[in-house]
């Protein structure tokens, strides 16, 4: 059985290397109509799919992007903050993490999740956004929904955001 497993995957490496390369052509047929293939428009623009967020043909200063779509502090210390929550989803380049449900060793019947939003570049106090979803226990064992407090949206907010300065407070020291 083992040996099936491996098995596909190296045939279709052997016909993938057998296939012959070639050179696009410069002009091809399609339909009715001679394309210049080397002039032709795609859904990313003239300048291609670039998941930097920088054009391609902005000059590049040094160290300044981070590879990231949102505020690097930001996204940092939410990750630093929420270490405890396992991490169900993280897109750096959107700034959403998504949390699976946690359940803290000192209350075993009540279980949270957290959906975190950084939603700007900038280090700001309304840049990132936290949304906290609380189930408890019933008497079967079966988990209801239960209300948060507002004040532990803003709690979490206020902590990530603390944490953000002070990375970059260390990141300035340097």
């Amino acid at each position: 059985m083992k040996f099936k497993l491996l098995l596909a995957p190296l045939a279709a490496t052997l016909m993938l290397t057998a296939c012959e390369g070639g050179e696009v052509p410069d002009l091809e047929n399609i339909g009715d109509e001679v394309v210049d293939m080397s002039k032709r428009e795609t859904v990313f623009g003239s300048e291609g799919l670039d998941l930097s967020g920088r054009s391609k043909t902005a000059p590049r200063t040094g160290g300044a992007g981070t590879g990231i779509g949102v505020n690097a502090y930001l996204w940092r210390a939410t990750l630093d903050t929420l270490s405890i929550w396992p991490i169900s989803s993280a897109d750096p380049f959107g700034g959403i993490i998504i949390t699976d449900w946690y359940a803290p060793p000192e209350t075993p019947n009540e279980q949270f999740k957290l959906n975190v939003f950084i939603l700007d570049q900038a280090l700001r106090a309304d840049g990132v956004r936290v949304s906290v979803f609380r189930q408890i226990r019933d008497q079967r064992g079966n988990w209801q929904q239960a209300a948060v407090q507002q004040a532990t949206t803003t709690q979490l907010e206020n902590a990530i955001l603390m944490r953000a300065r002070q990375f970059r407070s260390e990141a300035l020291q340097q």
